[in-house]
């Protein structure tokens, strides 16, 4: 009998130590399946009503709790800002980041420029947009990008993947070319996406350096960029997207006969500070300072 009881006990225990370990699994895949981190503070509960809830008013009331408690402050901020995003707060979420980003570590302040500059182009902010472009440009010139090291691990769409300071350049001069777009500076925009080009070509900056050259009535110029794309001499020109474009503005081009009136074209104005400041740091770089920025070794000065 006491064998028996005491085989009895145990089996319970067992079945006991089993539900639990398969709770926890679960929880655990739970964790897994929507990307939510594990925990009870007040970030995990906003992670919680943005992914699983789908409720991003109450998750901006989390995070502003997560921020005020010090809890995961640097990934509340970021994360914050974007959900304001994307339900059509993005002034808040400019002023929010523009106070409290004094509250994150180092590390986070560059991740935050690029949220600041997301939310500026959302607001029609281009000239906010563009000084702050330039400012993280200037920080790659001087050699403060990524903490000194060649590349950094950024994050989409929750995925990690490696980005260089080649890619970054290249993706900060679009960025900048795009902007300039907007004020119609195509002289500028036209400039700043050769630069890109330079760094690191793709096809959709192709496309824009085109349409600069067509509202400057440089037609010859503009479809010989656009064939590049066409015939795929440009990576990223297999993309669906990116040929379709180049075609349509070839037929644009070709449509085109003698010069057009030109569009409020404004004056270089490229910050002669901004130019005079890349043009000396170029002629500074050389054989001895490629270990610091090797990528400027490949752009000639404005």
């Amino acid at each position: 009998m006491e064998a028996a009881a005491a085989a009895a006990a145990a089996a319970g225990r067992s079945r006991k130590c089993s539900t639990a370990n398969g709770g926890k699994k679960e929880k655990d895949l739970f964790h897994v399946i929507h990307k939510v981190p594990a925990g009870d503070g007040p970030y995990v509960k906003a992670k919680h009503a943005q992914l699983v809830q789908k409720d991003p008013e109450a998750a901006i009331v989390w995070f502003w709790k997560a921020i005020n408690a010090g809890d995961k402050v640097d990934s509340a901020l970021k994360d914050m800002a974007v959900v304001m995003k994307q339900i059509d707060r993005a002034e808040e979420a400019i002023e929010a980041v523009k106070s409290f980003r004094g509250r994150c570590s180092k590390q986070a302040q560059e991740s935050l420029d690029n949220v600041l500059i997301d939310l500026y182009k959302k607001c029609g902010k281009v000239e906010e947009q563009i000084e702050m472009i330039k400012r993280k440009l200037r920080s790659i010139y001087q050699g403060e990008a990524f903490n000194g090291k060649p590349t950094k691990t950024a994050r989409s769409h929750g995925k990690k993947f490696q980005v260089s300071v080649k890619q970054e350049t290249s993706r900060l001069l679009g960025n900048l070319g795009w902007a300039y777009m907007q004020k119609t500076n195509f002289i500028a925009a036209e400039v700043v996406y050769k630069k890109a080009q330079m760094v690191d070509p793709d096809a959709n900056k192709a496309c824009n350096l085109a349409i600069c050259l067509i509202k400057q009535a440089r037609y010859d110029e503009a479809h010989s960029t656009l064939l590049d794309v066409t015939q795929g001499r440009v990576p990223g020109s297999g993309d669906a997207k990116a040929r379709s474009r180049a075609e349509k503005l070839l037929m644009e081009v070709s449509s085109r006969e003698g010069p057009d009136e030109l569009m409020d074209l404004m004056g270089f104005n490229l910050d002669d500070d901004f130019v005079k400041g890349l043009e000396k740091l170029m002629d500074e770089w050389g054989p001895s300072r490629s270990k610091r920025l090797p990528i400027f070794e490949e752009i000639s000065s404005f």
